[in-house]
Protein backbone atom coordinates (compact mmCIF):
# COMPACT_ATOMS: atom_id res chain seq x y z
CA UNK A 1 0.00 0.00 0.00
CA UNK A 2 1.41 3.43 -0.54
CA UNK A 3 2.46 5.70 2.23
CA UNK A 4 -0.59 8.49 3.11
CA UNK A 5 0.41 11.97 2.88
CA UNK A 6 0.70 12.89 6.61
CA UNK A 7 2.71 15.89 7.82
CA UNK A 8 3.53 14.57 11.37
CA UNK A 9 6.05 17.43 11.83
CA UNK A 10 2.88 20.12 11.47
CA UNK A 11 0.56 17.59 13.61
CA UNK A 12 2.98 18.08 16.45
CA UNK A 13 3.60 21.52 16.30
CA UNK A 14 -0.46 21.46 16.55
CA UNK A 15 -0.61 19.68 19.65
CA UNK A 16 2.54 20.79 21.65
CA UNK A 17 0.96 24.60 21.20
CA UNK A 18 -1.83 23.46 22.39
CA UNK A 19 -0.46 22.07 25.86
CA UNK A 20 0.41 18.79 25.35
CA UNK A 21 3.32 17.25 26.16
CA UNK A 22 6.24 17.04 23.10
CA UNK A 23 6.90 13.85 24.03
CA UNK A 24 3.36 12.39 23.93
CA UNK A 25 2.44 14.37 20.60
CA UNK A 26 5.48 12.81 18.50
CA UNK A 27 4.47 9.34 19.94
CA UNK A 28 0.38 10.48 19.29
CA UNK A 29 2.15 11.56 15.45
CA UNK A 30 3.58 8.45 14.44
CA UNK A 31 0.70 6.28 15.82
CA UNK A 32 -2.28 8.00 13.70
CA UNK A 33 0.69 7.79 10.66
CA UNK A 34 0.99 4.21 10.99
CA UNK A 35 -3.04 3.91 11.50
CA UNK A 36 -3.39 5.49 8.65
CA UNK A 37 -0.53 3.59 6.28
CA UNK A 38 -2.56 0.70 7.58
CA UNK A 39 -6.10 1.64 7.40
CA UNK A 40 -6.34 3.61 4.60
CA UNK A 41 -7.55 2.83 0.95
CA UNK A 42 -5.57 4.71 -1.80
CA UNK A 43 -6.10 5.42 -5.59
CA UNK A 44 -4.68 2.87 -6.95
CA UNK A 45 -5.74 -0.08 -3.77
CA UNK A 46 -9.42 1.23 -5.57
CA UNK A 47 -8.43 0.74 -9.26
CA UNK A 48 -7.17 -2.79 -7.98
CA UNK A 49 -10.12 -3.82 -6.32
CA UNK A 50 -12.24 -2.25 -9.50
CA UNK A 51 -10.21 -4.40 -11.86
CA UNK A 52 -10.59 -7.37 -9.96
CA UNK A 53 -14.46 -7.14 -9.13
CA UNK A 54 -14.28 -6.21 -13.29
CA UNK A 55 -12.83 -9.25 -14.12
CA UNK A 56 -15.02 -11.23 -11.68
CA UNK A 57 -18.25 -9.89 -13.06
CA UNK A 58 -17.08 -11.00 -16.69
CA UNK A 59 -16.52 -14.63 -15.49
CA UNK A 60 -20.20 -14.72 -13.61
CA UNK A 61 -21.47 -13.32 -17.05
CA UNK A 62 -19.51 -16.18 -18.23
CA UNK A 63 -21.36 -18.53 -16.26
CA UNK A 64 -24.83 -17.33 -16.44
CA UNK A 65 -24.41 -18.08 -19.79
CA UNK A 66 -23.19 -21.38 -19.90
CA UNK A 67 -26.21 -22.52 -17.61
CA UNK A 68 -28.38 -20.56 -19.21
CA UNK A 69 -27.50 -22.29 -22.61
CA UNK A 70 -27.41 -25.65 -21.27
CA UNK A 71 -30.93 -25.02 -19.87
CA UNK A 72 -32.74 -23.83 -23.16
CA UNK A 73 -31.06 -26.71 -24.95
CA UNK A 74 -32.15 -29.55 -22.32
CA UNK A 75 -35.55 -27.48 -22.65
CA UNK A 76 -35.76 -28.20 -26.25
CA UNK A 77 -34.89 -31.88 -26.34
CA UNK A 78 -37.42 -32.57 -23.59
CA UNK A 79 -40.01 -30.59 -26.14
CA UNK A 80 -38.97 -32.23 -29.24
CA UNK A 81 -38.87 -35.56 -27.02
CA UNK A 82 -42.88 -34.65 -25.76
CA UNK A 83 -44.11 -33.92 -29.38
CA UNK A 84 -42.25 -37.25 -30.95
CA UNK A 85 -44.07 -39.04 -28.06
CA UNK A 86 -47.56 -37.31 -28.48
Amino acid sequence: MASTIFDTHAFVKRLTAAGMPEQQAEVLADEQARLMNERLATKADVALLRSDLQAMEQRLKDQLTIRVGGMLAVAIAIVATLVKLL
